[in-house]
């Protein structure tokens, strides 16, 4: 009976006119149940009524075939597409018939449902419903590890950000992602993480980095000198004579790793004054006088072997 002649959709359902979309439902799982053919072994007209019922239920849940139906009554196949033909089913692919049931009513409500071709192929028949999402967090938040609170589906849902998560982490929160209002069944929400950037720091891999400015005398002089970490002040020694774009490791100081902690990477940058007082110019100017009489030219190497 799943053939192209007219019948009333809403008889076969054994409903009135006019029925809403939850009363379709509620039809095609009883009747679905009564003339299932697991029900009726060996009944030929069993099977029939029910691939007739599962055609009603095609086209009545379907919002754009339905309002053809309506419109057009029994010339409504030619105002669009057909129900599907030849309406077949693997019913010894379920294990029990509630299985059965959840899952035809989800693949004819949902993404990829019946077309002219009856079932969909065998790609369409599990929606995924898993979704994506992206979630900016602070470089602190991502340091230290924090609590969000967010809203899901129109659900305030808490999400637990662990010490150490980086861009490209993703947080799995199981069971909120989308739903499939025809089974019940509802997939997972993945959350990419990205992080926002820091004034100071920034990571490379494993390594923590930032910079670390020296003013002439003190990369000069070395010394030990209080310096900036992620958990506050920490005195290190700075080797005299360092010069800039070289890196102080200070490890187990840096980015929350699985185990531990990895290094923080300081690079010195030189920090050259902008406004001397007169004190200073006067000890540069000294300064000057002493390399000029003791012929030191920081450029010499390079203006004997640079002509070519």
């Amino acid at each position: 009976m799943a053939g192209g002649g007219y019948r009333d959709y809403f008889k076969v359902l054994e409903l009135e006119r006019g029925a809403d979309a939850n009363a379709v439902k509620k039809a095609f799982r009883r009747l679905a149940r009564q003339y299932h053919p697991d029900v009726n072994p060996g009944d030929a007209n069993a099977e029939a009524r029910f691939k007739e019922i599962s055609e009603a239920y095609e086209v009545l849940s379907d919002p754009e075939k339905r309002q053809r139906y309506e419109k057009f009554g029994q010339y409504w196949n030619q105002a669009g597409a057909a129900p599907g033909a030849g309406f077949d089913v693997d019913f010894g692919r379920y294990g029990n018939f509630d299985d059965f049931i959840n899952d035809l009513l989800g693949r004819f409500s949902g993404p990829g449902g019946f077309g002219m071709g009856g079932f969909p192929n065998a790609a369409s028949q599990g929606p995924n419903l898993d979704a994506e999402a992206n979630l900016k967090v602070a470089f602190a938040e991502a340091f230290h590890g924090c609590e969000r609170s967010l809203q899901v589906n129109q659900e305030k849902v808490q999400v637990r950000i662990p010490a150490g998560v980086r861009s490209g982490s993703r947080l799995r929160l199981k069971g909120k992602g989308n739903l499939q209002p025809s089974s019940g069944r509802r997939g997972d929400l993945y959350l990419n993480i990205q992080l926002e950037q820091h004034p100071i720091w920034s990571l490379d891999g494993d390594l923590m980095r930032g910079n670390l400015p020296l003013s002439p005398d003190e990369a000069v002089l070395g010394g030990e000198l209080k310096v900036p970490t992620p958990d506050g002040e920490a005195v290190v020694t700075v080797p005299a004579g360092i010069s800039g774009g070289r890196s102080l490791r200070l490890k187990g100081k840096g980015w929350p790793l699985r185990q531990g902690r990895g290094d923080l990477l300081l690079t010195i940058e030189l920090q050259l004054p902008e406004n001397l007082s007169q004190e200073e110019r006067n000890s540069y100017e000294r300064l000057r006088q002493v390399r000029a009489g003791l012929n030191l030219n920081p450029r010499a190497q390079i203006l004997t072997s640079s002509k070519l």
